[in-house]
């Protein structure tokens, strides 16, 4: 008998083991008011020779940038545009010129 209890509980002990190898949490990557971008909106943008522009205000998610500032489209893909201000590329909403992220 002491010995089936010993064989249940190994047994019982590597099939949990390989669940939990098998087991996938999925946790939200971004901070509470970032956005996760689509990754090809991403390497577009990171792909671009656009010419820095100077701005004096913060470039931090949420702020307005003048329309002084030239957006650029991201092609195919709605509702992103970028720029590069004070050399760091930045991700805008291209109507409101609102910052949605600061790519590093």
């Amino acid at each position: 008998m002491r010995k089936i209890m010993l064989a249940a509980a190994a047994v019982l002990t590597i099939s949990s083991a390989a669940f939990a190898q098998s087991t996938v949490i999925v946790t939200d990557p971004a901070p509470t008011g970032s956005v996760v971008l689509p990754g090809e909106v991403r390497t577009y943008v990171m792909e671009q020779n656009t010419p820095s522009v100077v701005y004096d205000g913060d470039i931090a998610v949420g702020a307005i940038l003048p329309d002084t500032v030239e957006v650029h489209t991201v092609p195919d893909v709605d509702g992103y545009g970028y720029t590069v201000v004070n050399e760091r590329r930045v991700i805008v909403e291209p109507k409101t010129h609102r910052v949605i992220q600061v790519l590093e």
